[in-house]
């Protein structure tokens, strides 16, 4: 795990270098700017978080519910726009020079999932899509009680995981799985499960903010790996323009005496965004009635992620590095059925 380290942290000065020299390139910079209210009584929100997937970037409405994003390229942008207890608003706005823009939300006493998928080139609205796309949130995960991330997607329809060692499962969509389901990580392609059927996904869960899946055949916009379909997990974003944001979440589970926990710190300011989070989860034998203790269902789990970008006039630059250190046992079927 230290050489991992190593490289990890290596590769930190080349990512300054090369985004410090993009920095450098002087243009005018865009703006997304305007006001979000109310539509049934025209009251200021505040509060409310407008988001550019593309741009990984975004801003938060002060107390006249004005918002202001800043250090943009021009061109075309999914702009998604979410306050809890309104409908989240998702709209194609073009961006040039300082853009004026509002909003208005309608009050909605459903929860909706998200609305925009990111897992293409380009971020699309759900609803123009022409392919079956299902958009899992952060409380659906949270919700499920789970190992990894693809447990906690197992029971999503037509969604299923093949569970072969301890923390690792592998996706399958519509009975099909393997080089038969794509699994992405923000876009970039997964491949880890594909080793042996001791490698799971090597995607720390604590780090995904969603997950889109894509079920049927995908094959010609993603490749011949996506047959059955696509799994694509996002990370948390980063903290909105001009804001600081952190989080720390742990947890318990007794059956394996599972014990997890993740922190998370992330800011933004003047076009640059960074975030970094350390997640660690361990595991005993589990145990169940008939059996009593199952050996080798033990393993530790070390994560660490760190992305960075900057967003200007220019273009912009996005870096994500990501370490996954998993050891595990391998389950041999010997028992204590004495215990």
């Amino acid at each position: 795990m230290k050489h991992r380290l190593i490289i990890f942290i290596l590769f930190l000065p080349a990512f300054f270098l090369i985004s410090f020299a993009a920095f450098a390139y002087k243009d005018v910079n865009s703006s997304l700017s305007g006001a979000i209210t109310d539509a049934k009584t025209n009251e200021p929100l505040t509060g409310v978080t407008v988001y550019l997937p593309d741009m990984k970037t975004g801003a938060v409405t002060d107390i006249n519910g004005r918002f202001k994003v800043g250090h943009l390229p021009s061109g075309n942008f999914t702009v998604t726009v979410s306050f809890l207890g309104y409908k989240t608003i998702s709209a194609q706005v073009f961006i040039k020079g300082a853009t004026q823009h509002n909003f208005e939300m309608d009050v909605s006493t459903i929860e909706q999932n998200e609305v925009v998928v990111t897992g293409v080139s380009k971020a699309t609205q759900i609803n123009r899509s022409p392919i079956p796309i299902i958009a899992i949130n952060k409380r659906y995960i949270l919700q499920n009680l789970h190992t990894n991330i693809i447990d906690a997607i197992a029971n999503v329809p037509g969604v299923s995981a093949l569970t072969t060692g301890p923390n690792v499962s592998k996706p399958f969509i519509h009975g099909l799985g393997y080089n038969r389901v794509l699994t992405l990580y923000d876009g970039m392609r997964q491949e880890e499960q594909q080793w042996g059927d001791e490698h799971g996904i090597g995607v720390d869960e604590y780090s995904i903010d969603h997950v889109e899946v894509i079920e049927g055949p995908a094959s010609l916009e993603y490749g011949s790996g996506a047959l059955a379909g696509v799994i694509n997990l996002i990370p948390t974003p980063p903290a909105p323009d001009g804001k600081i944001i952190g989080n720390v979440m742990g947890e318990y589970q007794t059956n394996n005496g599972l014990i997890g926990g993740s922190a998370m710190l992330s800011g933004n300011r003047n076009g640059f965004y960074w975030l970094g989070r350390l997640s660690h989860k361990s595991a005993k034998n589990y145990r169940d009635k008939i059996d009593g203790w199952v050996y080798g269902t033990n393993y530790k789990e070390n994560d660490a992620t760190a992305d960075f970008g900057f967003n200007g006039g220019w273009g912009y630059s996005h870096w994500d590095l990501t370490l996954y250190d998993d050891l595990q046992a391998i389950p041999d079927g010997s028992r204590d059925s004495v215990s």
